[in-house]
């Protein structure tokens, strides 16, 4: 099994920054593409930005040019670091992970999310 804790959610004013981390533990054979969700209050979990295990990366139209999604594979660990953040990044942000514990069988692993709230 493949555990994922997120980290770094919190209250932030209007225009400050956080920097989320997920770290991945437990039987770990290899990590594929690693992922940021959000859910606000009321609404569906969507995408918010993805880094595939070579270094690829997608941001959703709302946050590109104000988060960066990162990844150190030594410590199978990503992060994301959110500026200029707005009333509307409000939600629980949730990491998910491509992986697999023995190379043959892969599954899709998420974390319990950490809630991040913009607000002044």
């Amino acid at each position: 099994q493949v555990q994922l804790v997120e980290s770094g959610g919190g209250l932030v004013q209007p225009g400050g920054s956080l920097r989320l981390s997920c770290a991945a533990s437990g039987s770990i054979f290899k990590i594929g593409a690693m992922h940021w969700h959000r859910q606000a209050p009321g609404k569906q979990r969507e995408p918010v930005a993805t880094i595939t295990s070579d270094g690829n990366i997608n941001y959703a139209d709302s946050v590109k040019g104000r988060f960066t999604i990162s990844r150190d594979n030594a410590k199978n660990t990503e992060y994301l670091q959110m500026n200029s953040l707005k009333p509307e990044d409000t939600a629980v942000y949730y990491c998910n992970a491509w992986a697999s514990n023995n190379g043959i069988t892969w599954a899709t692993y998420w974390g319990q999310g950490t809630q991040v709230t913009v607000s002044s």
